[in-house]
């Protein structure tokens, strides 16, 4: 982990051998297995998904792909040549022990779902990189190479990428802005901060913790240095006095502190900004009834019907392509439903975060960019220049001058924001702000929209950031299905497991109060439940106690030294333990509801 820029794609790079040190030497085990996973998807290109996942194993995978290709046109032509070929391919592969490997390759494209005649070309973002998954993992490496692995993907997909990864047993190391994956898969952090490699042994909860000690203790100890070199300064400053004494080695020290300061590299700048507030909307910032809309006669939203008053904070969850900027778009008046009505109330102004970069011009500065011109910008009634507004986003002067073809993912997206929060709005709409974010600007966005007084509807795959900000989901579930639930992504995940959740489908809407689902009335819980629910939290508290036990035994580094079997086993014992204790706290909320009510 680190800032954008701080060199973890380097470090990567040098580690896989991609590019040699400038000094000092990478030692690796003789005959070690290392495979990578880029972080930019492929070209569009020709190439089947076969030919993709085989060409991972480096001088076998041409040979693999040609005889996977002759055994499929094989099925249609008996051709003499065909055959001839056939065999010339068979005596190949058994020459170079490429039956196994032939094998090998099948098993991943199985195991992963991959269509494996499909070209390249024709797959979504998220299935090229479940393709590029296949290829690292085809050469069972002993070290897989991770770069923003769930860079673009959706929820669906991040979840799928995180158990695969739970079950890889080799060594991984994976550059991430996603505290979640964090969380779950991390059992040590390597932070590059100031040019420094340091290891923070545990989970990512731990290092934020022990993080923040150790800045703190950094920072008094830097306040006593700074103390001291300051009444240096004075005595030296007093010239005669100071030469009088003839106090050579005083003089040294100071030199020696100077020296010292020059070198210290003090923590990087966090980015710092506000968004201007414009005037209240009315109560009521949006009405959709029975909005319905299709793409090429496939409905993506589907009799969908909302309320959304003022202060509201929604989340738009769903899988690439179900629609959640067209829902945006018709939200805004941007398109027009096919059927039903969207009304917006009084006095809204809107600012709008788009997820393609599409307005940014590539041969604008940074500075024009924003500024458009103009030496100041003006937030909450309150004039900045533009140089130092840009600073809080963490441009220097220098980079203000750049063009924005040269920025980075990280950088456009500090950019977006710079533009956007000169906007007085009470209408926030972000699609996709999250993308190539560092931890600690993210971190500051959180803050900065649970300060918002306005309305803000969010498209986001990132968990964290969901929890954190909104305070409702609107779902896309399936065949232009929208439904809507109280909470965060964790919330929405314990609604729609739980025993009593709503149907996939989502019923009409009916102008008097629903039926209540068929359920033991509030209170009346019978003899066996009330047992139960006494039960329960002591359950819940010896769980929890295994679950910590289980944690600090996967965080020490001499676990993964163990014989494979053993940590496989004690992995499963906690992948069911949690699955366990989520089943427990929601059987433990849906009793206590019932007596409660």
């Amino acid at each position: 982990i680190g800032r954008n820029g701080a060199g973890k794609t380097t470090l990567l790079r040098l580690l896989s051998g991609e590019m040699p040190p400038d000094s000092g030497e990478i030692w690796r085990q003789p005959g070690l297995r290392v495979a990578t996973l880029a972080q930019e998807l492929p070209a569009d290109t020709a190439a089947t998904v076969f030919e993709i996942v085989a060409g991972g194993l480096e001088g076998l995978g041409d040979l693999l792909a040609d005889y996977h290709d002759v055994a499929l046109r094989l099925a249609h032509d008996h051709a003499p040549e065909q055959m001839r070929q056939m065999e010339r391919l068979q005596h190949e592969l058994e020459a170079r022990d490429g039956w196994r490997w032939q094998q090998r390759v099948e098993t991943v494209i199985s195991r992963l779902q991959l269509p494996a005649d499909t070209p390249l070309a024709e797959l979504s973002g998220g299935w090229r990189r479940r393709v590029l998954l296949g290829r690292a993992l085809v050469s069972e490496p002993d070290v897989l190479l991770l770069d923003e692995p769930t860079n673009h993907l959706d929820l669906e997909t991040i979840q799928w990428l995180e158990n695969e990864l739970l079950e890889f047993r080799g060594g991984l190391l994976f550059v991430t802005h996603d505290r979640a994956l964090l969380q779950r898969l991390a059992t040590r952090l390597l932070e590059l901060d100031r040019g420094v490699l340091t290891s923070w042994p545990g989970d990512y909860a731990a290092f934020v913790e022990k993080k923040a000690a150790l800045l703190e203790i950094e920072a008094r100890h830097n306040a006593k240095f700074d103390k001291n070199l300051a009444q240096e300064e004075v005595w030296i400053r007093q010239g005669i006095e100071a030469r009088r004494t003839r106090n050579e080695g005083r003089v040294r020290a100071l030199y020696a502190l100077r020296e010292e300061r020059r070198q210290r590299r003090e923590q990087l700048g966090k980015a710092s900004f506000a968004l201007g507030q414009a005037e209240l909307s009315g109560k009521l910032v949006i009405e959709a009834k029975n909005v319905c809309y299709a793409w090429q006669d496939e409905p993506l939203i589907r009799d969908f019907s909302t309320r959304i008053m003022r202060g509201d904070r929604i989340g738009l969850i769903g899988p690439n392509g179900s629609g959640k900027t067209t829902l945006l778009n018709l939200l805004l008046g941007r398109l027009s439903p096919d059927a039903g009505e969207v009304k917006h109330g009084t006095k809204l102004d809107i600012a709008y975060f788009d997820q393609l970069r599409e307005h940014l011009e590539p041969e604008q500065t940074v500075l024009d960019s924003v500024a458009g011109g103009r030496e100041t910008v003006e937030i909450n009634g309150q004039r900045r220049h533009i140089i130092g507004y840009l600073g809080d986003f963490l441009f220097t002067p220098q980079r203000v001058r750049s063009p924005v073809k040269s920025l980075s993912g990280g950088e456009r997206n500090r950019l977006l924001l710079a533009r956007l929060f000169t906007q007085p709005a009470n209408l926030l709409v972000m699609d996709e702000p999250t993308n190539d974010l560092d931890l600690e600007t993210l971190e500051l966005l959180e803050e900065l929209l649970l300060e918002y007084t306005g309305t803000l509807l969010l498209v986001s795959h990132d968990r964290a950031f969901l929890d954190n900000v909104v305070t409702s989901c609107v779902v896309f579930e399936s065949d232009g299905d929208i439904r809507e639930y109280v909470g965060g992504y964790s919330d929405w995940l314990r609604q729609r497991t739980a025993p009593e959740a709503a149907p996939a489908v989502k019923p009409k809407p009916a102008p008097a109060a629903p039926p209540k689902p068929s359920k033991p009335a509030a209170g009346k819980l019978s003899y066996n439940e009330r047992r139960e629910l006494e039960q329960l939290p002591a359950r819940i508290e010896q769980l929890e106690q295994r679950q910590r036990e289980l944690h600090d035994l996967t965080a020490d580094p001499a676990f993964y030294k163990q014989d494979a079997t053993v940590v496989a086993r004690q992995l499963e014992e906690l992948k069911r333990l949690e699955a366990e204790l989520e089943m427990s706290y929601e059987r433990w909320e849906a009793l206590e509801g019932r007596t409660a009510g």
